[in-house]
């Protein structure tokens, strides 16, 4: 049924209990797992002559991010793949989505206050608004 299952990290610990899930489902229906993270890219610091270390630590967060999410997968019978990106997030992981072919996406959602959510929007939301493949939330 499912053949690939994207989870989007971020570190956070909706991220964490949703990553537990996709584990489980890709376990279950012998699906490719990928971790992707989307960092932002510094273009509001363009010009700066620090760009490319802010640009630099950015990205080297954004890896230490999947290393720790392949550490909490620990040794596992299931194939796992993970792409670093950047750009805006919902928009980002949407194309990954697209990219790869996934079957279902997972993610975490920080728990915003509904007046929160609702004024600045969320990137859950814009997922599941405009994904063309099924959209799991785990809180």
């Amino acid at each position: 049924m499912f053949k690939n299952i994207l989870l989007a990290v971020d570190g956070s610990e909706c991220s964490n209990k949703a990553l537990t899930c996709a584990q489980d489902m890709a376990r279950t229906y012998r699906a490719t797992l990928w971790l992707v993270h989307v960092f932002a890219h510094p273009s509001d610091l363009l010009g700066y002559d620090d760009f490319e270390k802010l640009y630099a630590k950015r990205k080297h967060a954004g890896q230490s991010v999947l290393d720790a999410a392949r550490e909490i997968l620990g040794e596992s019978d299931i194939k796992v793949r993970e792409d670093l990106c950047e750009g805006p997030e919902a928009e980002t992981i949407l194309n990954c989505a697209e990219n790869i072919q996934a079957y279902l996406i997972v993610m975490g959602t920080r728990g915003m206050g509904a007046l929160k959510g609702l004024l600045l929007g969320s990137i859950s939301r814009k997922v599941i608004h405009y994904a063309s493949c099924p959209v799991m939330v785990v809180h």
